[in-house]
């Protein structure tokens, strides 16, 4: 190791023992905070966590610069270090719900942005099979592995719904540097792609299984589960949230449609873009999510079709400043505000008491689920065996299981493995995944 990639690496144990100092001294402050009392608590509060997680989160970032490690496994962690000082955030659980609901949104919609319509046509039937039906075999495999080893069955079905979705967060950057020959190169677009529509189909799931379990499920079995989740009324509770997820998508890609027409007729181009137009942009997925929970469908769902139909990212010049400015403030505040969210919610003693397992199921997850899930999902394709094998290792879980095991474990709070092993899940895919992607990509021969 050279002197300079020793002084990286040294950065992040700088930024980790920061963060420990800082949580120590937390609690005392904290405890000052309290006897302000009142609003002026809550407002301290409210303050001292943001100020947290935008410092350690430009921190993680900055520190992650060349090393192996991505930013965001880093921000993850340090958010768990600082435990006791996001502390109040543990007691405000709807607050943190909220935050991460409407982050994940503006998500989900700067995700359809990303995939470009047009190309989107021509591989959306392997991508629908591999991000639906392929959600469906992961979801039952993890569950099966998740018995195997130990878990109980409620568990085990909530964990292997939230595993579900996948996240291309650190992904993107290193397909970006590889160059896919021409005959392979719809194998990048469809991980993006499937990660944008599967986190909604995750989200509609997880719901599902959540409303189970608080109903008294006992889900024990696979024949149990899946008695339970294809039920009639289960089935007809999917659809409705498909369904009507799919309409408020439509109303919402509407409304941007129209704000897109007003641009194009008042600024040809993104150079003399009026900064309060970000509002709009940022209102409109947030606005669209609520609109699918008013008509009981998934506002996950709504977000990902307004921002697939709408297509800023590749349709509109108008677009390019202000979409550039969006995507800005998600990897600076958004994304690192998610990651850390799991600190208040995880302790390291818990992270330390589910490592073991924690690698147990990550590993079973890439190894053993994904490609049982792949190869059965794109067997009615007709996606070569070198596609297949690549998207076999571009399995990352990410920002949206995040969210998911956070809105989850409001709801259920008694499910105490559930936050720590997601967690370690996020931290060995994002860690592993991307290192391996290049190598991977040079033994199938898929580069130029």
């Amino acid at each position: 190791m050279n002197e300079v990639s020793a002084m990286n690496y040294l950065k992040i144990v700088w930024v980790f023992c920061l963060a420990g100092a800082v949580n120590a001294v937390s609690p005392a402050l904290l405890q000052h905070i309290a006897h302000l009392g009142g609003a002026e608590t809550s407002i301290a509060q409210t303050l001292w966590c943001l100020s947290l997680f935008l410092g350690f989160g430009w921190a993680c970032s900055k520190a992650a610069e060349g090393t192996v490690f991505p930013s965001f496994t880093l921000q993850l962690l340090v958010g768990i270090v600082l435990h006791d000082a996001l502390a109040p955030l543990s007691v405000q659980v709807t607050l943190a719900v909220v935050v991460c609901t409407a982050l994940a949104a503006i998500i989900l919609k700067a995700g359809g942005d990303e995939v470009d319509r047009q190309a989107f046509l021509k591989i959306a039937y392997p991508t629908v099979m591999i991000a639906v039906v392929g959600y469906l075999v992961t979801f039952f495999v993890t569950y099966a592995l998740l018995l195997a080893l130990g878990l109980e069955g409620n568990t085990a079905a909530l964990l292997a719904a939230i595993m579900g979705s996948t996240d291309p967060a650190a992904l993107i950057p290193t397909l970006k540097q590889l160059t896919i020959r021409a005959e392979y190169r719809r194998v990048s677009d469809m991980a993006v792609a499937e990660s944008a529509l599967n986190d909604a189909v995750g989200a509609i799931f997880t719901s599902a299984i959540a409303a189970m379990v608080i109903g008294g499920a006992q889900l024990d079995s696979v024949q149990g589960l899946a008695g339970g989740l294809f039920s009639s009324a289960n089935l007809a509770l999917l659809g409705e949230q498909f369904l009507w997820g799919t309409v408020a998508g439509l109303v919402g890609w509407a409304c941007m449609y129209a704000f897109e027409r007003y641009k194009r007729s008042h600024h040809a181009t993104g150079a003399d873009e009026p900064v309060y137009d970000f509002a709009i942009a940022l209102a409109g997925p947030l606005v669209t999510f609520m609109f699918a929970q008013l008509i009981h469908g998934n506002g996950f769902l709504a977000a990902f079709i307004a921002g697939l139909l709408g297509n800023f990212n590749r349709g509109s010049r108008a677009f390019h400043a202000l979409i550039h400015s969006m995507e800005t403030k998600i990897e600076s505040v958004a994304k690192p505000t998610i990651f850390m969210m799991v600190g208040p919610f995880v302790a390291l003693p818990d992270l330390a008491n589910t490592a073991g397992l924690g690698l147990g199921v990550a590993l079973l997850f890439m190894l053993v689920a994904r490609p049982v899930a792949v190869l059965l999902s794109l067997l009615p394709t007709r996606m070569s065996m070198k596609e297949k094998l690549f998207l076999c290792a571009v399995r990352e879980t990410g920002v949206i299981p995040v969210v998911l095991a956070v809105m989850t474990v409001a709801q259920l709070p008694q499910m105490t493995q559930l936050m720590p092993l997601t967690a370690w899940v996020v931290i060995w895919t994002l860690t592993l995944l991307p290192a391996l992607t290049p190598w991977w990509a040079r033994k199938l021969n898929i580069l130029e």
